[in-house]
């Protein structure tokens, strides 16, 4: 039986006029990779804000970890590891200092601080960078660093709001091998937010935000297969495939290709079949989650 880590529903959170969050509704399930997808402004950070405690909602039910979020906001706290699109980090501390400050905080101290420093050592690699004040660190470096204490205290659910924006390769790919362990090993939640279609395309399951509201939600091949459509990309008889456009295909011509707009897998068989004597060089590329977020919000999310 599946347990559900986050169940919200009918949250609505208002600031003046302006409808941060309307209406929404959704659950993630325990050991979950969860992407929860939107432009800036469309409530991803007030949904955050509000499942840490640091918002209060307008109404609306928030449960996490089996716990309602208007009774049990400090023993929800407890449970949840939060890395912020801003480092919630001192500049002006060490490493170590930041890290043992945050341990102190959940009780956690000598020889069983140690321990845990060693463990976030293993994963992260933060030997070298400890006795560093963080103002010395690159940007890859303090990211490293806002995840170890996210996860100092052993969080049942941690929650990444935008997490690999804007670092490089090598880090990111770090993150994501930190984000793996974590959930293979420990069976721990994870809740992202990305403005990555590539992140968000390993998900287990996607939640799509426009302007507070959820505009779409599923597993990524659920999504794509609902929203997306697939392209034959021909690399011989160019002149020939153009003319599908007669047929009523969408094609589209470029320098040493034509792409042909199917509406999905199956289609692009009953096409190939039927005129085999155009396909002797081609490809099937799969609809992406690009194409589901524009179609579905009209909006490009790395645009935005």
């Amino acid at each position: 039986m599946n347990e559900k880590v986050i169940d919200i529903t009918e949250l609505h959170k208002s600031f003046k006029e302006v409808k941060a969050v309307d209406g929404l509704s959704f659950c993630v399930q325990k050991g979950e990779l969860f992407a929860f997808l939107g432009v800036n402004g469309a409530g991803k950070s007030t949904t955050i804000n509000i499942l840490s405690g640091i918002l209060p909602k307008d109404s609306g039910t928030v449960t996490v970890c089996g716990e309602d979020i208007d009774k049990h906001a400090e023993s929800i706290r407890c449970k949840l590891g939060i890395v912020f699109q801003a480092s919630a980090l001192d500049k002006r501390l060490s490493v170590k200092d930041n890290l043992k400050s945050r341990a102190a905080l959940y009780g956690i101290f000598g020889e069983d601080f140690r321990r845990r420093l060693d463990e976030l050592d293993g994963m992260l690699g933060l030997k070298e960078l400890l006795q560093r004040p963080l103002v010395k660190l690159s940007g890859g470096q303090r990211r490293r660093v806002d995840i170890a204490r996210a996860l100092i205290h052993n969080p049942e659910l941690l929650i990444l709001d935008e997490p690999t924006t804007g670092l490089d390769p090598q880090t990111r790919q770090t993150v994501w091998r930190v984000i793996d362990e974590l959930r293979q090993k420990r069976k721990m939640t994870v809740f992202l937010t990305t403005h990555y279609m590539e992140e968000a395309a390993i998900a287990d399951y996607v939640v799509i935000l426009d302007a507070g509201k959820k505009v779409a939600e599923g597993t990524p091949h659920e999504l794509k297969t609902k929203f997306a459509t697939d392209t034959v990309r021909v690399y011989s008889h160019l002149d020939e495939a153009q003319q599908l456009c007669a047929e009523g295909y969408s094609v589209k011509r470029e320098r040493d290709f034509v792409d042909i707009e199917v509406k999905n897998t199956a289609v692009a068989t009953q096409l190939i079949t039927a005129r085999p004597e155009l396909f002797d060089d081609y490809e099937v590329l799969k609809g992406n989650m690009d194409s589901v977020f524009l179609r579905v919000t009209g909006k490009n999310i790395e645009e935005a």
